[in-house]
């Protein structure tokens, strides 16, 4: 039989992309609508931001976060829910003093980062093993906050999808895996091509795969024109795949993407033309280890 390949629709994210192309969802219910979307176009996890719905801009409003969940679920499908935690971590120095905050800072504690999961108990969450240069500012995650998020992750009752972007971080999140932080086994994210971490090509992802776990799951995903190469690469070294708005908003040079359900569609004929198929989300539980 064909190996199943988990697709996750990362549908919107929090970059300044809404600008950039009329097609990324920003409300609750155009994201809900593109998560169903995107799982009739065969994708078993969706990977969710919220947005400020007066601007576009990324938020971190519980409210948003209850009502788009909602809607997918009152859609009655088995589609795998997955809410990010990244928000809170960015840090630009203030111009004339960098032990204060500057201008784009969002900072927040572990507990602020992870209310919206606990409350929720969406089936996965994203745990982002990451303090890097994350573009023109930093991105922060220490260990002991790290540590702090997996445990109340996991009293929740939720997966944790370890986001790493570099060597240094996968290196991390084994240690933290071999130090017991998270059940079963553990979930990765190889996060590749964003500037500055590890560069969209098979020799990083290569190097990061060398030093997880030898039981990991994992699933890749390379960002702009990279994403479905990357997408490729990691079908072909055993892993799964994302694709979504998050990371890319073209089909083609100069064609952007009506939706996230047209990336899943491009991914799905990629999975098959490699001799796989896409992963239902019965099939996407099974091999994740998390109940219905």
């Amino acid at each position: 039989m064909s190996r199943p390949v988990i697709i996750t629709a990362a549908l919107t994210g929090g970059a300044d992309s809404t600008g950039a192309s009329p097609h990324v969802p920003i409300t609750p219910a155009q994201i809900a609508a593109e998560a169903l979307a995107a799982h009739t176009a065969g994708a078993a996890i969706v990977h969710i931001h919220v947005r400020d719905p007066l601007t576009g801009q990324p938020s971190r409003d519980i409210a948003l976060y209850r009502e788009t969940v909602a809607r997918i679920r009152e859609a009655g499908t088995e589609l795998l829910i997955n809410l990010t935690t990244g928000p809170s971590a960015r840090y630009t120095p203030h111009e004339h003093d960098p032990t204060r905050l500057g201008p784009g800072s969002t900072m927040a504690s572990p507990e602020d980062r992870v209310a919206h999961v606990l409350e929720l108990r969406p089936d996965i969450c994203s745990l982002d093993i990451a303090t890097m240069n994350f573009g023109a500012h930093a991105f922060v995650n220490v260990p002991g906050h790290l540590e702090r998020m997996a445990r109340m992750i996991g009293e929740a009752g939720v997966k944790p999808e370890l986001e790493v972007f570099d060597l240094g971080q996968a290196w991390l999140a084994a240690a933290m895996a071999a130090k017991g932080c998270f059940a079963g086994r553990p979930w990765f994210q190889l996060c590749t091509g964003i500037p500055w971490g590890a560069p969209a090509t098979t020799r990083a992802m290569l190097a990061i795969l060398d030093v997880l776990p030898p039981d990991a799951l994992w699933s890749g995903f390379g960002i702009s024109r990279q994403q479905f190469p990357m997408a490729a690469q990691a079908v072909i070294l055993g892993g799964h795949v994302r694709v979504g708005l998050e990371d890319n908003l073209y089909l083609a040079r100069g064609q952007l993407a009506p939706g996230n359900a047209a990336l899943v569609d491009r991914a799905c004929i990629l999975i098959r033309a490699l001799g796989a198929e896409a992963a239902s989300p019965a099939e996407a539980r099974q091999i994740l280890g998390i109940a219905a």
